[in-house]
């Protein structure tokens, strides 16, 4: 009896940008039915596999093979004729359309003389989405205007309705709150008890051991191992990864600051904020040598108290201080000024905080170009030395001086996000989720980073949908739920299981505080 040939094979497989290699050699196999991940620092192939995969890209060498048959994929639509459909961490939703429109693109119902089907269309959207228990969200709503974990859920939905035979996972979970992720996986048992194949890209170990069979670690283009989870520990996986033992995950926090060192005044002061129905009454107190964590699951308030704190939306009532002087913010160009000093790394890096088609010099010196200029002429010597600097700060190539920030892997994009702010010698550092989609490597720089802010005076505000990071990283850590603060956590309160009660409104503020 022959044996069932695996669901995907990858032999010998090599794809080259140029001089830069994605993938060499790489050959790795996942047997039908599995949820196998694919685990790697960013720029490892991964990226490369999935774009070989979805038609994308085609190989220099080696083969491809589907089913045990070997698949040459053209273009997106002969992935999708060998049963192939992904879901990408870079969303390909078409933000000017409806819900409705993007999830049945191309294969929207035509009538016998080419017209759109508009009633149909709506209700198999309906349908897609009660099938998979999104039904909360509008087909008819326009899909720039839903938040990124929305655009993210939809992203999946796309995929999954498609009935694949392989389903592509490229860190679908970077933008969900804890209670999306347990959808996705619920999502995923009962796909892969169907039958259906899904190749899971994460940088979270612990989903990985959740909810994969199997794993293949890539570094630098080639395959380094294939495991089953039970025969690895995440040690083993992190040195695999990186080349590397990773010895400490977190660095260690401050000690508080001695009183006789603390300013008469927290550098940021927010006074009962709020901005929408949303964000409804936030107060807090941010100091220097401080990380003070922002925790809440998907639409509490948190995206709104980061945007109005940066002067991305007007705050309607209550007030905000810097240094104890009441301040007003218009615009973004107000919270950088040099007596304000405030910053942002915002959710999306690719579409908020980078010009994907200029270099990262550009990049990097945009928010003070005028520190380089004199009438109306750029200093590129002056600016030059500053950026090279600030990239040297964060461990990025100096090649960003010149090479536009859309040819690097996601974990450089993002420190170079972080670099610019640093230029610009910023006093706080409001940090959204700026460990979302990045590689074990480049998250224990940004960390490290973070720690070394703080020491040298600085303040972080950072959200992060995973708590890991917030219960290791963070001085105190603040809870909203319903645009209110439901808790402020500090010292020994700080845990997983008391954040997630205030969570989900567990307690009122104060009263499980110091429970």
């Amino acid at each position: 009896m022959n044996a069932v040939p695996p669901a995907l094979e990858l032999a010998r497989v090599t794809k080259s940008y140029g001089a830069a290699v994605g993938l060499d050699g790489a050959s790795f196999n996942v047997r039908a039915g599995a949820i196998h991940a694919l685990l790697g620092e960013n720029g490892a192939g991964k990226s490369t596999v999935v774009k070989l995969l979805s038609g994308l890209l085609r190989q220099d060498a080696g083969e491809i093979f589907v089913e045990g048959i070997a698949a040459p994929i053209p273009n997106p639509r002969g992935a999708h004729l060998l049963g192939i459909q992904t879901a990408f961490q870079e969303i390909s939703l078409l933000p000017n359309l409806s819900v409705c429109q993007n999830l049945l693109l191309p294969y929207e119902p035509i009538s016998s003389v080419g017209l759109l089907r508009s009633r149909e269309s709506r209700s198999r959207a309906d349908a897609i989405l009660v099938r998979l228990g999104l039904d909360g969200i509008d087909v008819e709503a326009e899909v720039g205007s839903l938040d990124l974990p929305e655009r993210q859920k939809i992203e999946i939905a796309r995929a999954v309705s498609r009935e694949p035979r392989l389903l592509l996972l490229d860190e679908p979970t970077s933008a969900l709150s804890a209670r999306d992720v347990e959808w996705l996986f619920d999502l995923m048992r009962r796909l892969s008890a169907a039958g259906t194949t899904i190749l899971f890209i994460s940088h979270r170990m612990p989903e990985v051991r959740e909810i994969c069979d199997s794993l293949t670690v890539l570094r630098n283009g080639r395959d380094v191992g294939t495991f089953q989870i039970s025969d690895i520990s995440d040690d083993e996986i992190i040195r695999l990864v990186i080349g590397r033992t990773l010895a400490l995950a977190f660095p260690p926090k401050l000690e508080a600051v001695p009183p006789p060192e603390k300013p008469e005044h927290p550098m940021l002061r927010l006074k009962k904020v709020a901005t929408n129905e949303r964000l409804r009454d936030v107060s807090l107190e941010l100091w220097p040598r401080e990380i003070l964590g922002i925790a809440g699951l998907q639409g509490m308030g948190q995206l709104e108290l980061f945007r109005s704190a940066f002067g991305l939306e007007p705050i309607e009532s209550g007030t905000m201080e810097i240094d104890g002087q009441k301040v007003t913010l218009s615009s973004p160009h107000d919270a950088i000024k040099a007596h304000i000093g405030l910053s942002l790394v915002p959710e999306d890096r690719k579409t908020e905080a980078l010009f994907l088609k200029l270099s990262g010099r550009a990049n990097v010196s945009l928010p003070v170009i005028d520190r380089f200029a004199r009438f109306g002429w750029i200093f590129r010597n002056a600016e030059d030395r500053a950026v090279l600097e600030a990239l040297e700060l964060v461990n990025v190539p100096t090649r960003a001086m010149y090479t536009r920030c859309g040819a690097f892997s996601g974990g450089n994009q993002q420190k170079i996000a972080i670099a610019k702010w640093l230029l610009a010698r910023c006093r706080l550092l409001m940090m959204y989720d700026p460990t979302r989609g990045v590689d074990i490597g480049t998250k224990n720089e940004i960390f490290l980073l973070m720690r070394a802010f703080a020491a040298a005076g600085g303040a972080i505000l950072f959200y992060s949908t995973d708590l890991p990071e917030l219960v290791n990283l963070c001085d105190r850590i603040l809870v909203i739920y319903s645009g209110s603060v439901s808790a402020d956590l500090s010292g020994d309160q700080i845990s997983e299981e008391r954040i997630m009660r205030f969570a989900l409104g567990g307690a009122a503020l104060g009263g499980g505080a110091s429970q």
